[in-house]
Order: structure tokens, then sequence, then C-alpha cells
């Protein structure tokens, strides 16, 4: 079962990156999107879209899948499938289970 609550908006776990495990990024969720990756435009635009959209990511998100989505997630060309199976988890978890 996934844990929803270290999902990123890309729908990326950082638990275990070793970026997060070095230290060298505090991970996107608690730094609200804001990581050294993105330092030279400020917040990834995939949390800031979800924080606009007030989505916990993307997949759940109401206008899923975007027309955005392949171009702001291009490290992923599977990303609308990924993305599917975590909203049909999410979903099935019910609320009361997330």
């Amino acid at each position: 079962m996934t844990d929803f609550t270290a999902i990123t908006a890309c729908g990326e776990c950082c638990n275990g990156c070793a970026k997060k495990t070095e230290g060298v990024c505090p991970g996107c969720l608690e730094a609200d999107g804001i990581v050294p990756e993105w330092a030279e435009s400020g917040m990834c635009r995939v949390h800031a879209c979800c924080k606009e959209h007030d989505a916990r990511f993307c997949g759940v998100c109401k206008e899923f899948p975007c027309e955005k989505l392949p171009q702001m997630i291009s490290w992923n060309p599977d990303i609308i499938r990924h993305l599917s199976v975590l909203r049909n988890e999410y979903l099935d978890q019910g609320p009361g289970d997330i």
C-alpha cells in the first residue's frame, strides 16, 4: 500500500532518494517544492501547478491528464499511466485510509 503522505506532486516518493539521504535535497514536500534542482526557476512547476489546482498530486487533479503534463514531467515517458495507477490506488484507499 502506498503512503500518499510521501507522494510528491509528480507522483514520485522522495523517501530513499539518494539526494535526500545525502542531504543534497530536502525533498519536495518538506521544501514546499523549492528544491536545488529548480533553484533557477524558484518552485518546481509541477508542485506549483498542484498547489494552484488544490490537488495532492497530478493524478487527482480535476484536469488530469492535462496537456501540460508530458512537458512538465518529461523525465517519465509513462507519466500518465503512472499517475493513473496512483490515482486509482488513492481513490480505492478512501479518505479515511490516507
